[in-house]
C-alpha cells in the first residue's frame, strides 16, 4: 500500500509518500481501508519531534473507512462496517489496523469525510466546554483560532451552553467563518490588541475563561484578561510552548486556575469514548453540529498540508484523502 511517512525528523520536508507492507490486524485489532484521515496539529509535533515517536513512523490519529479485516478474538464489529477512530498512529496510509475497542460506528447522515474531519477536534471541543470548563449562560469565553479545526467547533458548543463568546482571528475571512460559528465578538488580532480589545468589549471586566490553542504569544495577556477566579485552559502552542509558569501569578492575578489538558484522560474507558464520540457524530448527522471542511489534499501532499497548517493558511478541518 501507499503511506506518507517520516525517517527523520524535520520540517515538512521529511515527509516521505513510500510503498510500504499492508499491515496485518494483531489479536484485537480491526484493518480498515482509509476514505479519509484528519490533518491535526499535534501531526507536526510528532513530525518535529517535540512529542517523541519511533522512527520510520507514518502520522496521523485520526481517520475513518470501511472494516475489512478482523483480528483474533474481535467481536462487535464486522467487515463492512463504518466506522472511524481518534487516538491510533498511522492514518497517513490507505490502510491501518487500529485497536477494536479506539472504534467509533458511524451514524446514519455521518459522511466518512464528516467523521475524519471532526472526532479527533470535535471530541478535543466537547471536552473542553463539557469538562475543563463547563462554560455556561453566565459565563464569557475568549476562544483563540476561532475559525481553526477546533476554534470553529468550539465556538459552536460554548454557544450551545448558552456562553457568551469572543473569538480571536488573524483575517477578514477568518472573522466571518467565527461569525457564522456563533462567536458574539471577534477580534482580528493582527490589527488590534486582542487584550486591548477584550477590555473594551467586557468594560474591563475581563472573561471567565480564556481558551488557548496558541500557547506562547496569547499566554500571558490571557491570564491578565480573566476575572478572579478564572480559567485558563491551555490545550495547544501553534506559536510555541509556554515557558514555566510561576504558581504565584495565578495568586495575584486573582486565584486563578490553570489547566493543561489532554483527550486521553477524558476518555479512559471505552465507554466514555463512545459517549464524547457519539454526541459529537449525531450532532453533526442531526445538522446541529456544522463541520467545515477547509480543504482536501492527496496523501502524496501531506507536505504541502503541513506547510498550510503551520503557517495559519487553513480554517476549518484539513483532510488527507489515499
Amino acid at each position: 500500500m501507499k503511506a506518507t511517512l517520516f525517517n527523520a525528523h524535520g520540517g515538512p520536508e521529511v515527509l516521505s509518500y513510500e510503498e510500504v507492507p499492508e499491515p496485518t490486524p494483531a489479536a484485537g485489532e480491526v484493518l480498515l481501508q482509509l476514505q479519509a484521515g484528519g490533518l491535526n496539529y499535534i501531526d507536526t509535533y510528532h513530525r518535529e519531534g517535540l512529542y517523541p515517536v519511533d522512527l520510520p513512523c507514518i502520522p496521523g490519529v485520526e481517520g475513518a473507512g470501511t472494516v475489512i479485516g478482523l483480528g483474533e478474538g474481535v467481536t462487535g464489529v464486522s467487515e463492512g462496517d463504518r466506522v472511524g477512530f481518534a487516538g491510533a498512529m498511522g492514518s497517513y496510509a490507505e490502510q491501518i489496523a487500529v485497536p477494536a475497542e479506539r472504534l467509533i460506528p458511524l451514524p446514519e447522515g455521518c459522511s466518512s469525510d464528516d467523521a475524519a474531519a471532526v472526532l479527533l477536534q470535535g471530541m478535543t471541543a466537547h471536552y473542553l466546554v463539557h469538562g475543563s470548563y463547563k462554560a455556561g449562560p453566565d459565563d464569557t469565553a475568549l476562544v483563540h483560532a476561532a475559525a481553526g479545526g477546533v476554534g470553529l467547533l468550539l465556538v459552536q458548543m460554548a454557544k450551545k451552553r448558552g456562553a457568551r463568546v469572543i473569538g480571536t482571528v488573524s483575517t477578514e475571512e477568518k472573522e466571518a467563518l467565527a461569525r457564522a460559528a456563533g462567536a458574539d465578538e471577534v477580534i482580528r488580532y493582527t490589527e488590534v490588541d486582542f487584550e486591548a480589545e477584550t477590555r473594551r468589549l467586557t468594560d474591563d471586566a475581563g472573561v471567565e475563561v480564556v481558551y488557548d490553542s496558541v500557547g506562547l504569544t496569547t499566554f500571558d495577556a490571557g491570564l491578565r484578561l480573566l476575572k478572579p477566579l478564572g480559567t485558563m485552559v491551555l490545550f495547544g502552542q501553534s506559536s510555541g510552548p509556554v515557558p514555566p509558569v510561576n504558581p504565584q501569578i495565578l495568586s495575584s492575578e486573582g486565584s486563578l486556575f490553570m489547566t493543561r489538558p489532554t483527550m486521553a484522560h477524558y476518555i479512559l474507558t471505552r465507554q466514555a469514548l463512545l459517549d464524547r464520540a457519539g454526541e459529537v457524530l449525531n450532532w453533526v448527522a442531526s445538522g446541529e453540529l456544522s463541520v467545515r471542511i477547509g480543504a482536501r489534499y492527496a496523501l502524496a501532499d501531506a507536505a504541502q498540508a503541513h506547510t498550510a497548517l503551520q503557517s495559519r493558511q487553513t480554517t476549518g478541518k484539513v483532510l488527507l484523502v489515499p
